[in-house]
């Protein structure tokens, strides 16, 4: 099988017979952060009519990474049944009726089940989409992934900044189920996609039948016997086996622990020590966000170009250690420097998705690498928000969860060591 080093040395025109597929990994993409960031921005209209409470938008807003790491271990068996084309079209009509039940919501428990069935297919959409693009593209895979890292960070973008106008005008329910429009378009090019991967696996069995027929003769004369689909077997018993599967988990992990944890506290931090309004605070958080959008657009790219990715990932261990170093010693000058650099380590996520297919040979290898870097990195993600709250919690302060932040990046150092170096993750299975 061809390398993605040297798939990408050589790469087949973009479009000749894929344009569909390219179509289709952007719009899957485009889908799988809306539901997270649109109901944040109005939850005050939402608890006018429905009760929420400060447990109940907590348990809201840890749920997403909840369901992307429990989906996120079922979603390789989901493949393996069904297959890959199949199961995305799924996961985007589970977006779909999740998005319409939170804009039918007249109770909690309706809102967070709805939340829930959203998040659950974007979770199995995230596991997947990283072998779709290795399907595809294995020629382009470094462009592509950041293509889709863009696209979702884009997607991540738009609703916060359209929620309140369309709440205000339209009210809160249109507001937060109109983004299962965005997904029904998606299912139509994916739906597409599936029709012709079923054309193109019925020929694939019939070929594969006529050689195990030839094969059985083969075994009856000689007595011999063939070790079937070890990839297959390979990628589900062994993966977890493998320190590179660990290490770029815990580098995934840490990032997402970061992340997430300045996405809910960020604000509230800069108003304690950098004496920002809430205003200034808002903003600043904008401008965190913002700074994913170069990241996702050039790392990947970087990292199918570079002999040694380590370069990179010890720039987005310096960038975190600098803008929470800022922020612990000189939090009230130069914060928007402070919270850039903050905002920058992240490059680390979209390094990591295009890790999983540069460091795997197979599919299958692929999808449970996929699998075991996000199921596992999202649930160790989910502890950021908390920890840092229980930490503030205790000390009154924000040094101890800053610090514990800071500590992360160590953790992220370390993993890098194994991550950078240039090794497949099926080489390990074998050794």
């Amino acid at each position: 099988m061809t390398s993605p080093e040297a798939a990408e040395s050589a790469p087949a025109p973009l479009w000749r017979g894929r344009a569909l597929a390219l179509v289709a990994i952007v719009l899957v993409a485009l889908n799988l952060r809306t539901a997270v960031a649109a109901l944040s921005p109005i939850f005050d209209q939402i608890g006018e009519d429905v009760s929420l409470g400060s447990i109940g938008i907590g348990f809201l807003g840890t749920l997403p990474l909840i369901c992307f790491a429990v989906v996120g271990l079922i979603a390789p068996a989901l493949h393996r049944r069904f297959g890959l084309e199949p199961v995305v079209v799924a996961a985007l009509l589970a977006i779909v009726l999740g998005d319409v039940l939170r804009g039918l919501a007249v109770s909690y428990p309706m809102l967070a089940i709805g939340s829930a069935v959203t998040f659950a297919g974007m979770g199995v959409a995230n596991i997947l989409l990283p072998p779709l693009v290795k399907a595809y593209f294995p020629d382009r895979i470094g462009l592509l992934t950041s293509v889709y890292a863009t696209t979702l960070a884009l997607g991540a973008t738009v609703p916060p900044l359209v929620a309140v106008p369309v709440a205000d005008s339209l009210g809160w329910r249109v507001s937060v189920g109109m983004w299962a429009v965005l997904a029904l378009v998606a299912v139509t090019p994916m739906l597409m996609l599936a029709a012709r991967a079923r054309r193109v696996a019925q020929d694939a069995r019939d070929a594969r039948d006529a050689r195990d027929a030839r094969r059985d003769r083969d075994a009856a004369e000689t007595g011999g016997d063939d070790d079937l689909d070890e990839p297959q077997a390979a990628a589900r018993g062994r993966v977890r086996r493998s320190p590179l599967a660990w290490s770029l988990m815990l580098m995934f992990a840490m990032t997402a622990f970061n992340t997430y944890a300045l996405f809910a506290w960020l604000p509230s931090i800069l108003i304690d020590i950098a004496d920002a309004t809430p205003a200034q605070a808002g903003l600043l958080l904008s401008l965190y966000s913002v700074m994913g959008l170069p990241a996702s657009l050039l790392i990947p790219v970087l990292a199918v170009r570079l002999r040694n990715v380590g370069v990179l990932i010890w720039t987005g261990v310096v960038l975190f250690i600098l803008g929470y170093g800022g922020l612990l010693l000189l939090p009230d000058q130069g914060t928007w420097l402070w919270v850039i650099l903050a905002g920058l380590g992240p490059l680390l996520f979209p390094l990591a998705l295009v890790l999983i297919n540069l460091r795997t040979r197979t599919h299958p290898g692929a999808v449970a690498l996929s699998s075991f870097v996000q199921s596992f990195g999202y649930a160790v993600g989910a502890l950021g928000p908390l920890l840092v709250g229980v930490l503030h919690q205790a000390t009154g302060a924000w040094s101890a969860p800053l610090l514990l932040l800071l500590g992360t990046a160590i953790v992220m150092a370390v993993a890098g060591i194994v991550v950078a170096r240039p090794r497949m993750l099926e080489d390990q299975w074998h050794n």
